[in-house]
């Protein structure tokens, strides 16, 4: 099973560069995840802007701590299956955390989303949580993939190493800087600590370099806009044997 892994889309540029990106290579892929939760101008999610990935040839789309950021986020994530939310909000909150999906080869995948607590906001425990979720899974289907949207690396590492063996790739989002980490771990299970971005190559994580530079010279509270111009495209791809592990994994950074 071939899958591929689309890093934390940003705004209207990095819309078009998933466009552009699966308009080319779409037909080399079981199964396409991206994270969707800087899709709307930067922060959150919206009906429009899911679908516009959807159409684009995405078929589940992973979010984070902006998974609520949008008036409509609620209603649409209570009725669209094809988005999955971290699974350590509390109970009470439409959506879920885990969500099987059929793939081209006529097998299951099970996509999780986590979200770390350092230095982002106290959900539940993302390491208690995880584990009978992906028992859960693992009784269903052997291939397992995990999104843990996480700022610190530690957490991060931390997390893969309490979850080793159990999913066939796990991959950060977030901190919008692809690292160099990559790897396939004894257990079989692939890694990387962040994907990166895809959204504007010229700017600062997604947003306008000025407004951000402003942030840091003053540390007044100013309003930060997603930037245009060319996009940068992160992710990474990856091939699952039938036992569910990882057999290839290799990241995607290209400029559109």
């Amino acid at each position: 099973m071939e899958v591929l892994f689309i890093g934390d889309v940003v705004g209207s540029v990095g819309r078009k560069a998933v466009r552009d990106y699966l308009e080319r290579y779409a037909l080399q892929y079981d199964f396409v995840i991206a994270n969707g939760e800087n899709a709307a101008g930067g922060r959150g999610i919206t009906a429009d802007t899911a679908a516009e990935l959807f159409a684009a040839g995405v078929n589940a789309i992973t979010m984070g701590n902006h998974v609520w950021d949008k008036q409509e986020a609620k209603a649409l994530l209570g009725i669209e299956t094809r988005i999955v939310r971290p699974a350590n909000y509390p109970e009470g909150l439409p959506g879920q955390g885990l969500r099987f999906y059929p793939t081209k080869t006529g097998k299951e995948i099970a996509v999780l989303n986590f979200s770390g607590r350092a230095f982002l906001d106290l959900l539940d425990c993302p390491f208690h949580a995880a584990i009978p979720l992906l028992k859960k899974a693992k009784a269903r289907t052997p291939y397992i993939f995990v999104d843990f949207h996480a700022e610190a690396t530690s957490e991060k590492l931390a997390f893969r190493y309490h979850i080793d063996g159990m999913a066939s790739v796990l991959a950060g989002t977030h901190t919008h800087v692809q690292t160099n980490d990559d790897e396939i771990g004894e257990s079989g299970m692939g890694y990387i600590t962040d994907v990166g971005m895809t959204g504007p190559k010229d700017s600062i994580i997604g947003m306008k370099k000025e407004e951000c530079i402003e942030r840091f010279l003053f540390g007044t509270p100013t309003r930060l806009q997603t930037a245009s111009g060319r996009a940068l495209l992160s992710g990474v791809s990856f091939s699952l044997g039938e036992s569910g592990h990882c057999t290839s994994l290799s990241k995607i950074y290209e400029i559109l």
